[in-house]
């Protein structure tokens, strides 16, 4: 299965294809020691090109930092890439984020691919062209906007994922089902849970949730590239899942984990002004504890949490601007939210 992402330069994501690269030049393959030590080889095996070498770098979202960026750019230095030359980004969110980035400033800019191999990955850090790494301030508030020149996306890398990776990667898609498209949901609650966090459900499982992912980013990215608009919905539940990250540090959650605690926390104050009902919030609470995603976290001061919101790259002008479900299956852009509502929410967490 093919998709298209019609961006300026558009391009398109292969889903179960297979791989068989071809390229002109030298290519660099990112990724760090656990995605090399299960699928390098195999990968290896499916590329042609005229040089290749590897970069490899520590495994971790606390390891997304400009420290690791200057690591990367010395290796490309050290192996003479020049403008034709292509990289690869093989691994997850992380790899697909600092990938991007690297291939973005290195030289003004090369040709990149994107190989995810986590469900998260597939479903949304590999597609649309967000680029970026962390800081003390917050997540990715250090990036960029800069497109793959293609993605290809295989269920059997998903094979080798653990519980948490494959629940990380669901909750990204239930965020699209909330926000986009209800009837998704449905869908959702008929998986067998169990099977599909041993990585035992049927291939077309992960198809479906990859390809409907990948066809509604790819239609909402063609629409707003730059995430000047309708792209700010798809960070639904992100804004407080970016705070839950920095506060622990990288350390306590897979990104997944928590933006599906940031879901929760947005649905409480979508509740709290009147657009979400006591019975949709308990749907998708439960939803998320089905696959064993975490829906509470306790906040130590609410008004440090409350400050940090303004870091958040959505926001402008002294207002925060929340993405809220209104009803299940539309989301609105939010930025008139009074302060004493928005606390009354954050009390649930403390």
């Amino acid at each position: 299965m093919q998709v298209e992402v019609k961006v300026k330069n558009p391009y398109k994501v292969f889903i179960n294809e297979g791989l068989n690269l071809n390229f002109k030049g030298k290519v660099a393959i990112l990724t760090n020691p656990k995605i090399a030590g299960l699928h390098l080889k195999n990968l290896l095996e499916k590329i042609e090109c005229e040089e290749l070498f590897i970069i490899s770098v520590k495994d971790g979202e606390e390891y997304k930092n400009l420290s690791t960026i200057e690591e990367i750019l010395n290796q490309m230095c050290n192996s003479k890439l020049d403008r034709k030359s292509l990289l690869i980004s093989f691994g997850g969110g992380v790899i697909s984020d600092m990938g991007g980035f690297a291939a973005s400033i290195y030289q003004r800019g090369i040709k990149f691919i994107n190989i995810p191999t986590t469900l998260l990955a597939c479903v949304d850090a590999a597609v649309g062209g967000k680029t970026g790494v962390n800081n003390h301030f917050g997540k990715n508030l250090i990036g960029t906007f800069y497109q793959p020149k293609a993605v290809y996306c295989e269920s059997a890398f998903l094979r080798t994922l653990g519980q948490r990776e494959l629940s990380a990667g669901l909750a990204e898609f239930i965020k699209m089902a909330i926000i986009f498209d209800a009837n998704l949901l449905d869908f959702i609650e008929k998986i067998d849970a169990k099977n599909f966090l041993k990585a035992q459900c049927e291939d077309e499982i992960f198809i479906k949730i990859i390809a409907k992912s990948v066809e509604l980013k790819a239609k909402i990215v063609s629409k707003d590239e730059k995430e000047s608009g309708v792209r700010m919905l798809l960070n639904y539940g992100h804004t407080f899942a970016h705070i839950i990250e920095n506060e622990t540090h990288y350390k306590s959650y897979l990104h997944g984990e928590a933006v599906a605690i940031g879901m929760n926390m947005a649905n409480h104050l979508s509740y709290e002004l009147g657009l979400l009902s006591e019975e949709e919030c308990e749907r998708i609470k439960n939803l998320l504890q089905k696959f064993a995603l975490p829906t509470y976290y306790k906040i130590e001061n609410i008004h440090e949490f409350y400050q940090a919101f303004f870091l958040d790259k959505k926001s402008a002008n002294h207002k925060i601007r929340f993405i809220l479900p209104a009803p299940l299956g539309k989301g609105i852009i939010k930025e008139d939210v009074p302060k004493s509502i928005l606390l009354k929410s954050l009390e649930h967490f403390i």
